[in-house]
């Protein structure tokens, strides 16, 4: 397992619209979900896509089994792989709620997202995942899935009002980035 290098804003492979995975449970499939949950461990994160490491393949991870420094206030999501996602949401309320991102860090913002949402793919096996969820599970989901096609979340930002340094904003998540 190696922790990577994750891609900030302004680099432009960040910007791809990421490739679908064709080859499920191989070793080099396995090698990167290895690295992608040694990298999000490293840094505190809820959760991480492909492109954010450099790599173009519709692959995101999220969730874990313990509460997250960066978001300690936020319900556990179950730790989740997730490759070739469909989002659909389930009518059509919004929540605004404060997201941040391992590919811009520092900065947080509060962001519009589906309230309910379904999102299917497969995990790393090629076996279906299909899946009912709202709150922060929905947001998280929605916030990774948006790197695969080349998303960052200040792009959905409605009122930069609401968007700043986290030091300022949350001096108390502050703390546990710095970690």
């Amino acid at each position: 397992m190696t922790i990577r290098d994750i891609l900030k804003m302004g680099d432009a492979r960040l910007l791809r619209i990421a490739e679908p995975v064709r080859a499920f449970d191989t070793p080099e499939l396995h090698q990167l979900l290895a690295d992608m949950r040694e990298t999000m461990a490293a840094v505190n994160g809820a959760g991480l896509a492909a492109p954010q490491i450099g790599v173009n393949s519709q692959v995101v991870i999220f969730g874990g089994t313990a509460r997250n420094p960066r978001y300690p206030d936020r319900p556990l999501v179950p730790p989740t792989v997730l490759i070739n996602p469909v989002i659909t949401p389930l009518g059509t309320e919004e929540e605004l709620d404060w997201e941040g991102c391992l590919s811009v860090p520092g900065l947080r913002g509060k962001v519009p997202r589906w309230s309910r949402i379904r999102y299917a793919g497969v995990d790393e096996r090629g076996q279906a995942i299909d899946r009912t969820v709202n709150g922060f599970h929905a947001r998280v989901v929605q916030h990774e899935c948006d790197h695969l096609i080349g998303k960052l979340y200040p792009m959905r930002v409605r009122d930069f009002s609401q968007f700043g340094f986290t030091e300022v904003l949350f001096p108390e998540i502050s703390a546990a980035e710095d970690d």
